[in-house]
């Protein structure tokens, strides 16, 4: 394995559900010596796949890291779960990767998860080579799957490889750069291949997909364009260089073929990770904020840094620490945190500081993982990926650095919970348990979130989805030995303002000696976030040395967490708070009486601010024959859904909607007897939306 960070590659494997991830994951490690046996995710034998949940149902929920080598160099892979509900896991994966190979099913182009799973990677700027799978399966269509990655992704596909046959005549591959057939022994698992010439009756369409390879290349090339433009002969040796250098810069994908079921195109796949994608060094340096820490401990730093500012992190051992927490697995006796190292050399029994939370932690161990196997290493430096135990208060996004060089890395933005359910212990001997078990879920899982009311003694969860949450109540049983009731699903609401409101509350109590005082006037007003910012800030238009910081900090904390109860137990957003004035007695002020000033003000403004419910909007694609369009269309139409395109794809109908998730409980039953079980669908949260008053009443008197 390879210490040379240049011989390293950190990536990722990314699709829509069922595209074959997990599958080509196994033909890796199996090519690459790391096992000698290939698993299968019908069997439930594979690498990655190890939880018991995931063998049951053959798909992956949890990410899995594993290490392999590759033509003298290193591969650290994660193999992402392509099920919406478990969307989390691919956006904090592809946070902390290089790179990512996209897998495409063959028969079905792009799916609604493949949009999802681009657009991810897109935000966090990884590279990508994609890799157009199960080309031997019935319908697939190498030209289609390639013409919706332009179209629907907006990606710019370059063919570096065309597949020879397809469905069970699927064969082998043409490597366009060097012009040369590829036939695989499938007895032999795909290990033996013959490296022919090209056969005649593929000439044609290769030397057509090498000049679309060439042009394509062109436009983000100069060199390329040179000898294009010129007509000089362009050579393997020229195209390489060309096609790292645009894949790094994210302005190509290059584009693979073959069937990791039929044991075609592996090596050349990882050829290309190792050829096109980047290794730690080919990457832009990470940036990060100057956090303005208010610690004793800091007090040597110098003012300008105190105020923040932005530094940039390269990848170099020597340098100060930095790393990124991306994953809490929440274990007895202790919590394993998976950790990326961007900058510096991270130590066994270090002290490394926290600054998102203001504290030190220690890093007592430092594990290499493959799978669920963990090895212990004495080091990790920078581009190495790596799980430590230790921390006791670090959770998913926050940032690991050297105390005397503080750094704070931005945070991964998940969305917002959709589906929830009530949940108790079977006798009340066990809450307690429930609740710990609860808080351990909730420190891994960050689409997870559980409330306890007190009042009602109910426990409600909420999640991304029903699988998510069956999932979640399944390790509570099976894992924690807490045995728990769940009520049935439900949508999880949220409330917004319509309306400007205004209030000022003063706190006032004498009690024969010391009293208690604040004052405090807050506005509420409507506020539409962008990508990536809070559904609720705050924010003070109060001098500075009004009030002491400490109490502005009490009524920052009290407005957002008045915020998140609600006046109706559904959490507000979409919500700006501003406070407009402040005022504080020299020794009656506290800063529970601000606390207490800001709350009674909030749930005051927020009643004259009009309320109104809202729902999550699903994204819902469904694929049905022809002739049950009509149908289809119509019930989602009646499900208070709009359809906003239908496509045809592969002889079928591909419809995509926006519809309440409300109205999609029970709809595989449905869509089930509308097609006689020949339809399929899938479905990805989108928005929160308004819900009509009269449906808005009525919920709400039902809850």
């Amino acid at each position: 394995m390879s210490l040379d960070l240049r011989k390293v590659r950190n990536i990722g494997i990314a699709a829509h559900i069922d595209a074959g991830k997990t599958t080509t994951t196994e033909r890796f490690l199996y090519y690459t010596g790391k096992t000698h046996k290939m698993g299968e995710v019908d069997d439930g034998t594979t690498v990655t796949d190890f939880d018991q949940e995931e063998q049951q149902r053959g798909i992956t929920i949890y990410s899995a890291a594993v290490s392999c080598p590759w033509r003298d160099h290193t591969i650290n892979l994660i193999d992402t779960p392509g099920h919406v509900d478990f969307t989390a896991e691919v956006e904090r994966s592809l946070r902390v990767l290089d790179g990512a190979v996209v897998v495409f099913d063959a028969k079905e182009g792009v799916e609604a998860q493949s949009e999802t799973v681009w657009r991810q990677a897109s935000k966090y700027r990884v590279p990508r080579i994609c890799f157009i799978n199960k080309m031997d399966k019935v319908g697939a269509d190498f030209a289609a799957s390639f013409k919706s990655i332009r179209e629907r992704l907006g990606a710019n596909p370059i063919p570096v490889q065309i597949p020879i046959g397809a469905e069970s005549h699927f064969e082998g591959i043409v490597d366009l750069l060097e012009m040369k057939a590829i036939y695989y022994e499938r007895e032999q698992l795909g290990a033996k291949f013959r490296i022919v010439d090209i056969p005649a009756k593929l000439q044609d369409a290769a030397r057509e997909a090498r000049h679309e390879l060439e042009e394509r290349l062109a436009e983000v090339s100069e060199p390329i364009m040179e000898k294009f433009v010129h007509d000089e002969p362009i050579i393997a040796d020229d195209l390489k260089p060309a096609i790292r250098a645009a894949t790094v810069a994210d302005l190509a994908h290059p584009v693979f073929c073959g069937s990791a079921l039929a044991y075609i195109g592996i090596q050349r796949l990882l050829d290309g990770v190792i050829d096109y994608l980047p290794s730690p060094l080919d990457c832009p340096p990470i940036v990060g904020q100057v956090p303005d820490l208010a610690d004793k401990s800091h007090k040597g730093r110098s003012k300008e840094k105190a105020k923040g500012g932005t530094v940039e992190c390269r990848c170099d051992p020597t340098g100060p620490l930095v790393a990124y927490v991306f994953k809490v697995v929440a274990e007895k006796p202790v919590d394993v945190f998976f950790v990326r190292v961007y900058s510096g050399t991270l130590k066994t029994n270090s002290r490394v500081l926290n600054p998102a939370r203001g504290v030190k932690e220690n890093v007592s161990r430092i594990l290499r993982v493959f799978a669920k196997r963990r090895e212990p290493i004495d080091s990790a430096v920078a581009g190495d990926i790596v799980a430590v135990t230790g921390l006791k208060e670090s959770l998913t996004g926050d940032t690991l650095c050297d105390p005397k060089h503080p750094v704070l890395l931005e945070k991964i933005e998940f969305p917002e919970t959709v589906v929830s359910m009530s949940i108790e212990p079977q006798s009340s001997a066990d809450r307690d348990r429930m609740l710990e078990a609860l808080a351990m879920l909730s420190r891994e899982n960050p689409t997870f979130e559980y409330r306890a009311n007190e009042e009602t003694g109910q426990t409600l969860i909420s999640g991304m989805g029903e699988l998510h949450l069956e999932v979640l109540v399944n390790r509570l049983r099976r894992d924690m030995k807490v045995d728990v009731r769940v009520g049935t699903p439900r949508v999880s609401y949220r409330d917004t303002i319509t309306a400007v409101a205004v209030c000022e509350e003063e706190f006032k109590r004498q009690t024969g000696g010391k009293g208690l005082y604040a004052r405090v006037k807050l506005q509420l007003e409507p506020f539409t976030p962008k990508e990536g910012e809070e559904h609720v800030v705050f924010e003070s238009r109060v001098p500075e040395g009004a009030i002491r910081p400490e109490f502005l900090a009490a009524v920052a904390n009290a407005v957002k967490d008045a915020a998140r109860t609600g006046l109706r137990g559904y959490p507000i957003i979409n919500l700006k708070i501003i406070l407009l004035e402040a005022a504080e007695h020299e020794t009656d002020s506290t800063e529970g009486t601000f606390e207490a000033a800001a709350r009674m003000a909030f749930d005051r403004a927020a009643e004259s601010a009009q309320l109104a419910l809202m729902e999550p909007i699903m994204r819902v694609e469904v694929i049905t024959p022809e002739s049950y369009f009509g149908a289809v269309s119509g019930d989602l139409t009646r499900r208070r859904g709009v359809v906003n395109d239908a496509t045809v794809r592969g002889g079928q109908r591909v419809i995509e909607a926006m519809v309440p998730l409300r109205e999609m409980f029970g709809y595989a039953t449905d869509l089930r007897s509308l097609t006689q079980g020949r339809g399929s669908w899938t479905m990805e949260p989108s928005h929160y939306a308004i819900v009509p008053p009269s449906i808005g009443d009525a919920i709400i008197a039902a809850s």
